[in-house]
């Protein structure tokens, strides 16, 4: 059942757009040219190499406002959003996701709604298990879950998706990269008798706190079909190069988007060019435009992209 008293999601999803919820089946063949991954059910919406790749936004208000975040998933969805994704910062923002659920759901929009978390996603979850349970995914960012405390924040936020079944996008970012991971690459290439370049060890860093997170994952119990993983960049190459090597080395459906590409045509541009080149190699299963909007804007312009 759904936080409001609803159907589930999948009966939700279907409801609004009149198809039947699909389970996923074992050996159900992957689409065509796409790399195999597993399958992840988030909130109805299918995520993986046996479906068609997923669209998805975030809106920009301030989560706290339940009417205007209501509104702004409703018009991202209507434009063609499949998962929308709010930010959930701060105490207020957490205690009105139940409702900005309430408001979406009443609205007749299915699409899935993903929490957002950064710094404090370990305690909100705890604090707030109405917000976790209301939630179709949460979004963990493993460079910025606390330095000291890394591991039991980390630890904290897989154990909430557990116990909700809920599963989790482990969204790495070079901008926010675990630093003691950095450095520990980074002391190991300064030993190599020809070092690599500095580009290629962060590249390889963003490649081991995805995959090592999702191992840590699993062990805290969350299952293999429960995770999704992201590594994002600002640049079209190094975002090319990153998900390349990524790929080959696990089955996790993957996330596709340059972090803050940018404003207007500049963003546009530098996205299609990215994720075209790494979708026509069959690499990526959702993906996100990530637009800065010009002032007064409309938000859906990323979706429509």
């Amino acid at each position: 059942m759904s936080v409001a008293g609803g159907p589930a999601p999948a009966e939700r999803r279907a409801q609004a757009t009149g198809k039947t919820p699909h389970t996923p089946v074992e050996g159900e063949p992957h689409l065509t040219g796409r790399r195999p991954t597993v399958t992840v059910d988030v909130g109805g919406v299918m995520v993986g190499s046996r479906h068609p790749v997923v669209v998805q936004s975030m809106t920009n208000t301030d989560t706290a406002d339940a009417d205007g975040t209501a509104l702004q998933v409703a018009a991202l969805a209507h434009a063609g959003s499949e998962l929308v994704r709010i930010t959930v910062n701060n105490d207020e923002a957490a205690r009105q996701v139940p409702e900005i659920v309430r408001k979406v759901r009443g609205l007749g929009i299915a699409a899935p709604i993903i929490g957002d978390f950064h710094y404090n996603g370990h305690k909100l979850l705890v604090e707030f298990p109405d917000m976790a349970r209301a939630l179709d995914k949460y979004r963990i960012n493993p460079g910025n879950v606390g330095s000291r405390h890394h591991d039991a924040n980390f630890t904290t936020i897989v154990r909430a998706a557990v116990e909700h079944g809920k599963p989790v996008r482990i969204g790495v970012n070079w901008g926010s990269l675990d630093q003691m991971l950095l450095t520990e690459l980074m002391d190991e290439n300064a030993r190599l008798p020809v070092p690599r370049d500095s580009r290629d060890v962060m590249i390889e860093a963003m490649i081991q706190s995805a995959l090592r997170s999702a191992v840590q994952a699993e062990a805290t119990g969350l299952g293999h079909d429960r995770i999704i993983i992201s590594a994002k960049v600002s640049g079209v190459q190094d975002l090319v190069d990153v998900y390349r090597r990524l790929a080959p080395l696990c089955d996790y459906p993957l996330h596709l988007g340059l972090t803050e590409a940018g404003l207007g045509m500049k963003g546009i541009v530098a996205s299609t060019a990215g994720l075209s080149i790494l979708l026509q190699e069959g690499i990526g299963d959702t993906i996100r435009v990530s637009l800065t909007p010009a002032p007064g804007g409309d938000r859906t312009e990323e979706v429509l992209v």
